[in-house]
């Protein structure tokens, strides 16, 4: 046809791209290369990073992200996007569990039904987006908040079904051959499927037409609302199945699955090349971009480096793929008219320099939560401190053999409780001489706890303590590590008794609640009403003191009421939101009871705000963050223990398990400038919960 150029005339077979374009149509080249630098720069500096099982288990941490990232593969590819993927786990997670425990469905149905769910969800942005023209971010962002609400009111908050049977469990946490994760299939079928669909199938071929645009391809006969229909609801099912994954992963169905995840599957997919502003991608590319953030994530921890290091090097792999892509794409492009390679600078100037601020931003935020935990470790720590990383690189010890590694793992790195722990702990390391890694997730999600165990039972570590989040989530992992000669023990909070050694037990947890209830008492002169700030519904310790807070309510004090618990997730401003609500929800209420560190400055915020002089706050906290409402008489009392000495002996417990001088029946524990510690069967005790108030709470700097 005259007039016509290479980039526009039809394929023949002189037009047909060279084999290396057809294969890296969107230079994945480029991450082939970066998986190979990530690979070569591990095996140098991680432990165990080149074996066969670190491979099968990098391939089982990818398997919910991938699944996501596969499901939004071809909803990107059409110029679309779908906010609510994350969330849509989360509720199919709780309809699961509710069918399953609740309404005493059998599993198998229940799972199916739950896989329905996700095609009415998907389909519910489907009709919106494709019938209605509404603009897709608005509508997933929208459909982002109602599964998450619907998921957090189908449990009140409160509820996290538990106990489902082995056969289910299996496929999340069995290995096939002691190696090969069941999920792997499920992962690979997927893969398979949507590779074929988008990149084997007309249908797949006209989600790129759709993707560069939307009109030309209605106008070519392709009936794009149809096209875009099958799309969304493709992208729910997926999600429905991915929670099925995450439950049988986690051993436990709640609201909050699924959180952020979306957020690293979209990071996968435009990693892989895949435009944000539709019409390019392939399903290679997003497996590539997968792997290279699992990998990176992997090799971090089995390299014993801070997991903040993740999101900065996440963006900087973000910033670079996308430099590489678009000086490949601009050697690539030949000019045709002035007039079409003016469109063609403008529009590739356009999308990759608005990604590139995304990725900016990206980096600009992992760098100041990395500099933020930093700085609050370093805050706490001692002139003269050691390493936050591996204390004993700080150490001289005379002995030249391979020192002995402690692996310890708060429930969020970035609680000031947790960080205050760590100086006990790096206290411990430097006067044993042993090797220290302290590393943990930065929020309350479990899953990130299990990635972090599973990592260090492929670096051998000798020794693991974990403060718990999730019981039954977390324990069949660590009895993997005691299976692979780890001493296992926890702190703070305890797993099942079978998946550890020994618990350090900051104080008997019917001492705890005890102890809170008493003074709440003593506060209120015996009666009225209080409620509970929590730090998250689903952790172990904090569930188990409120048991013997109702418990001594009920045995003691009849005329004290309490009217409500609510969860913080450990933030101060949402502890200081509900205290707000409980006050204006039960205007009756004389007491706010917060029993995470943050839960009892925030609520003493927002009882100073109010006005209310009539409301007292107390609770379990660190008397740095509650000093000043103390002197204020905002806040009456803090209970608690002294946690450097907590963290201090976790370390000296964990070394002394490992050298069998701490077992099953000894009565004490000799523990370093802790003199003589009780141990009551297989729990370690630091002592009795302490007091402190406007009298004597100047005397700690904790």
């Amino acid at each position: 046809m005259a007039g016509t150029t290479p980039d526009t005339a039809p394929r023949t077979l002189q037009s047909i791209p060279p084999l290396h374009l057809r294969l890296f149509p969107n230079q994945e080249w480029s991450l082939l290369l970066v998986l190979l630098f990530e690979c070569v720069i591990f095996s140098i500096t991680g432990n165990n990073f080149l074996t066969t099982s670190n491979g099968f288990e990098i391939v089982r941490l990818s398997v919910e992200i991938g699944l996501l990232a596969l499901a939004l593969t071809p909803v990107i590819i059409t110029g679309g996007i779908d906010l609510s993927v994350g969330s849509m786990m989360g509720l199919s997670a709780v309809v699961l569990g509710g069918l399953w425990h609740d309404a005493h469905l059998p599993l198998p149905l229940a799972a199916l039904a739950t896989l329905l769910l996700g095609i009415l969800g998907g389909g519910l942005n489907a009709i919106l987006i494709a019938y209605l023209n509404l603009p897709p971010l608005i509508v997933t962002l929208g459909t982002f908040s109602l599964y998450r609400g619907l998921a957090e009111g189908l449990t009140r908050g409160l509820e996290t079904y538990r106990g489902f049977p082995d056969e289910f469990l299996f496929l999340g946490q069995g290995y096939l051959g002691g190696i090969v994760p069941p999920q792997l299939f499920v992962l690979l079928i997927a893969i398979i499927g949507i590779w074929w669909w988008l990149h084997r199938s007309i249908y797949g071929r006209t989600l790129y037409a759709i993707g560069f645009s939307a009109e030309g391809a209605r106008y070519a006969g392709v009936p794009v609302a149809r096209r875009l229909l099958w799309v969304y609801v493709v992208s729910g099912l997926i999600s429905s199945l991915a929670a099925l994954i995450y439950v049988a992963h986690l051993g436990q169905a709640k609201s909050d699955a699924g959180t952020g995840y979306e957020l690293m599957a979209i990071t996968a997919v435009v990693l892989g090349g895949t435009s944000i502003y539709g019409g390019r991608g392939t399903v290679m590319g997003t497996v590539l971009g997968l792997f290279a953030l699992i990998i990176l994530q992997n090799g971090l921890r089995l390299s014993g480096q801070p997991a903040e290091l993740a999101g900065i090097l996440t963006g900087v792999l973000l910033l670079s793929t996308i430099l590489i892509d678009r000086y490949a794409h601009r050697r690539a492009a030949r000019p045709v008219t002035a007039v079409s390679q003016s469109i063609l600078s403008e529009d590739l100037e356009v999308k990759n320099s608005h990604v590139a601020i995304l990725s900016a931003v990206i980096i600009a935020a992992a760098l100041i939560v990395a500099g933020s935990n930093w700085m609050l470790v370093r805050s706490l720590q001692p002139v003269g401190g050691v390493s936050t990383i591996a204390t004993a690189n700080n150490t001289t010890p005379t002995n030249t053999s391979r020192k002995l590694t402690v692996a310890v793992m708060p429930k969020a790195k970035g609680d000031p409780y947790f960080a205050s722990c760590r100086q006990g702990a790096e206290e411990a390391a430097k006067e044993l001489g042993i090797e220290l890694l302290w590393d943990g997730p930065t929020d309350l999600d479990p899953a990130k706890q299990n990635e972090v165990v599973e990592a260090w039972i492929t670096r051998g570590v000798d020794a693991i303590a974990v403060s718990v989040s999730n019981r039954e989530g977390i324990s069949t992992v660590l009895r993997k590590a005691r299976q692979k000669g780890i001493k296992v023990l926890t702190w703070d909070a305890d797993a099942e008794r079978d998946a550890r050694d020994f618990f350090i037990n900051q104080a008997t947890p019917q001492g705890i609640g005890y102890t809170l209830v008493d003074e709440a008492a003593r506060m209120m002169n015996g009666s009225g009403e209080f409620a509970v700030i929590t730090g998250s519904l689903s952790a172990a310790n904090q569930n188990e003191w409120i048991k013997h807070i109702k418990a001594r309510l009920a045995e003691k004090y009849p005329n004290l009421k309490l009217v409500g618990i609510q969860p913080s997730d450990d933030d101060r401003d949402r502890a200081a939101t509900e205290t707000q609500n409980i006050m204006k929800t039960n205007p009756n209420v004389k007491l706010i009871m917060g029993i995470s560190a943050p839960a009892v400055p925030g609520a003493a915020e927002a009882v100073k705000q109010s006005g209310r002089k009539d409301v007292k706050v107390m609770g379990l906290s660190l008397p740095s963050l509650c000093k000043s409402f103390v002197h204020e008489g905002v806040i009456e009392s803090v209970i608690l223990w002294n946690t450097l000495d907590l963290g201090y002996l976790v370390v000296q417990s964990s070394k002394a398990v490992n050298d069998g001088s701490l077992k099953v029946g000894v009565q004490e524990l000799s523990a370093g400038r802790k003199g003589k510690v009780a141990v009551q069967g297989d729990e370690v005790i630091l002592g009795a919960p302490f007091i402190f108030n406007k009298g004597n709470i100047d005397q700690f700097n904790f």
